[in-house]
């Protein structure tokens, strides 16, 4: 009976607290429910999901992307810069801050596995470095339309309204940043439950020798799932600055313990047990019901993190129980 409650909690316990904190705020306040606040809802996690995808796909390959954060400032402020800086089209606004998260895959996989360095701590100092390089490339100034330099001159570009569309628009009602984040879902679960490329990121994680044994070009492999990281957390920085209509200074500072939390949240559910994409989102909907809640009930923003940290710490030790009777 006690082994049949443990694995009924860690299959559903997240979406019964999902449950549950939807209805106890729905009783506190009558506009929680509202399609509004549901958009609003999803419309800020969208940006986590993107960033928690990239943390998602690095746990597959039993790996730990850290600088997932820094990597969405940098890309925010990249994209802000193109507009407002340089008055560039939307399309290269779009390519450089994607192709800069790509490079930074690349380095986090070459300190990884060429130099090996353990994950945590290659990711960990390129999250400093790359902390530093936006902060040094805007001089530790925020990004905005007819921002002044310190010269006195104005800066001409702006951001135009197809970019704002983006992050700000709808599409039959729908916020587009909504409608990118669910395509993304699927087209990942798609790709790690359907393909080859995606069966491998998961053998790769769970026994690198014999995935090396059975033919897998494991280096390639987890070279990938960096690049990939690097790529949906740019993204993440490109949706931020399409919202908010500026490039802000360590904009996806907050974001990362948000995407760690999504995803370990994400492991037990359906009984999962790994880590997976759809578990992942509705770790993403937990936190963002919880803080929108908590906004909703004018709750101090300055202990949103002791709630992000509480999420995270229970996710990790239901996760690690779970492991552990397994082993046992």
């Amino acid at each position: 009976m006690k082994e049949r409650s443990l694995d009924f909690t860690f299959k559903y316990g997240a979406l019964f607290i999902i449950a549950l904190v939807v209805i106890v705020f729905s009783i506190i306040n009558e506009n929680f429910m509202t399609y509004d606040n549901i958009a609003d809802i999803l419309r800020s996690i969208s940006i986590v999901m993107f960033v928690a995808i990239g943390v998602t796909l690095s746990q597959i390959v039993d790996g730990f992307d850290l600088s997932v954060g820094s990597t969405v400032s940098l890309s925010t402020v990249a994209a802000a810069a193109l507009m407002v800086w340089y008055q560039q089209p939307l399309i290269l606004v779009i390519i450089v801050p994607l192709v800069i998260g790509a490079v930074i895959g690349l380095i986090n996989s070459w300190l990884i596995v060429k130099i090996r360095i353990p994950d945590l701590l290659a990711t960990l100092a390129v999250m400093y470095i790359i902390g530093g390089v936006q902060k040094t490339y805007t001089k530790g100034f925020s990004i905005y339309n007819n921002m002044r330099f310190q010269d006195g001159t104005v800066a001409k570009g702006k951001f135009t309204p197809e970019f704002l569309w983006i992050g700000q628009g709808k599409l039959l009602g729908i916020p587009v940043p909504v409608i990118l984040m669910i395509l993304a879902v699927i087209a990942v679960h798609v790709f790690l439950t359907y393909t080859r490329w995606g069966r491998q990121l998961y053998i790769t994680g769970g026994n690198r020798e014999a995935a090396r044994l059975s033919g897998i070009s494991v280096n390639k492999i987890r070279l990938a799932a960096y690049v990939l990281s690097g790529i949906f957390a740019a993204f993440g920085g490109i949706l931020y600055a399409s919202r908010v209509g500026s490039g802000q200074i360590d904009a996806g500072a907050p974001l990362l313990m948000e995407a760690v939390a999504s995803v370990f949240v994400g492991y037990s559910v359906l009984g999962a047990g790994k880590p997976n994409v759809i578990g992942t989102f509705f770790g993403a909907v937990l936190i963002g019901v919880l803080l929108n809640g908590l906004t909703m009930l004018n709750v101090p923003y300055f202990g949103f993190d002791i709630v992000k940290g509480g999420v995270l710490v229970l996710a990790l030790a239901i996760t690690f129980v779970h492991l552990n009777r397994r082993k046992a």
